[in-house]
């Protein structure tokens, strides 16, 4: 999604009513339970959030000029700096140590990746669900993806793509600036 995501495909820039930001702070704890002790932390009460509006319907949302989060159509996404400070907070999928550089160049999980020794899939997620992409013997996130497949089909079909790359480290959005 941002492999190739430049300051150009950004489209506007305007700052969001405290309403609005409640709002974004709701939804946000709604899709990840676990966030609601650290919600404030990430979105503080007092600060400006500032809405930026990119190609491909994403928006971006920036606190103290850093991208905290984003959304794609009605998926809230956060950025890879907030799984990184929060890492309990969000679900952990593990890929083996041959996937690492293939994620990395920012290509979807396969599903052998996810199943073999090395890789670790929690039990019960369900399609669409929002995953924290970490490899075998690395203890930061790689990327974040989104669930094709529910961990129970991945696990029973092993073929096809597992998760789709939605945020990966070194693609365009975790090197834009947004002053």
């Amino acid at each position: 999604m941002f492999k190739k995501f430049t300051k150009e495909d950004v489209h506007s820039r305007s700052n969001i009513k405290s309403s609005v930001q409640r709002g974004l702070k709701t939804k946000f704890v709604s899709q990840f339970e676990l966030l609601e002790p650290v919600i404030d932390d990430i979105i503080p009460k007092k600060s400006q959030a500032i809405l930026i509006k990119c190609e491909d319907k994403i928006q971006l949302y920036s606190i103290d000029e850093e991208v905290v989060v984003f959304q794609h159509f009605d998926d809230l996404i956060p950025t890879l700096k907030v799984v990184h400070k929060y890492p309990q907070c969000f679900p952990r999928v593990q890929v083996d140590r041959g996937a690492i550089k293939f994620v990395l160049s920012g290509a979807n999980i396969m599903c052998p990746g996810l199943t073999s020794p090395g890789a670790a899939l929690p039990e019960d997620l369900p399609v669409d669900t929002i995953v924290a992409v970490y490899a075998e013997g690395k203890e930061t996130a790689l990327a974040i993806g989104k669930l094709i497949m529910s961990t129970d089909e991945i696990k029973s079909k092993n073929k096809g793509i597992g998760i789709e790359l939605v945020h990966y480290l070194g693609d365009g959005l975790w090197n834009i600036s947004t002053d």
